[in-house]
């Protein structure tokens, strides 16, 4: 009896694990994972930032125009670097779709993946995300590293990052809230 018991157990935990990484239900586990090990970046010291050092930078937009980021120059920024296969940059786009509702307008948001469009729409479609999607030029020069997915900045008016995560972070949190009406009050 003891020993049934044993592999009744062992078997539903081997259900469960396989559940996990092999059918969509364990995809949407590991996202729901992921957000709940986010937790709200720190901001840099006003002492301890750094000035970003060129806003001279060609992207394309959603439909695929060229535009150049030095036409953000003098506002508040966030720059966030995500791919739509990338657990971690799904689990925090709920939060950053969020942040993006009650801030657009006051502060630009550029969402850059190095990806084609179709995923890209494909993703936003099925979450019910509307923010802005940049697409990074390959070999354009950048005053970031883009080759930290996910990563995010957030530039102050002067050009200071006030804010740098490698990793994913809880977009939607009083900390950034904070920081951004702070930004956009100076």
């Amino acid at each position: 009896m003891k020993n049934k018991k044993r592999l009744l157990i062992n078997i539903l935990i081997i259900a469960v694990v396989l559940a996990f990484f092999i059918t969509p239900l364990g995809h949407e586990s590991k996202i729901l994972l992921n957000r709940i090990m986010a937790f709200s970046p720190e901001t840099i010291k006003v002492e301890d930032r750094q000035k970003i050092s060129d806003f001279d930078w060609k992207l394309k937009d959603e439909n695929w125009d060229f535009f150049n980021f030095k036409d953000s120059k003098g506002e508040v920024i966030f720059v966030h670097f995500w791919a739509s296969w990338r657990i971690p940059s799904i689990a925090e786009a709920k939060s950053i779709q969020k942040l993006y509702n009650d801030y657009k307008g006051k502060v630009r948001f550029y969402l850059i993946t190095n990806e084609t469009r179709e995923p890209v729409e494909e993703l936003m479609a099925k979450r019910g995300y509307d923010f802005p999607v940049t697409y990074l030029i390959i070999d354009e020069k950048m005053p970031f590293d883009a080759d930290k997915i996910p990563s995010t900045y957030v530039i102050d008016r002067d050009g200071y990052i006030a804010l740098e995560r490698f990793g994913i972070a809880n977009w939607n949190s009083k900390g950034v809230r904070k920081l951004l009406d702070e930004l956009i009050e100076d």
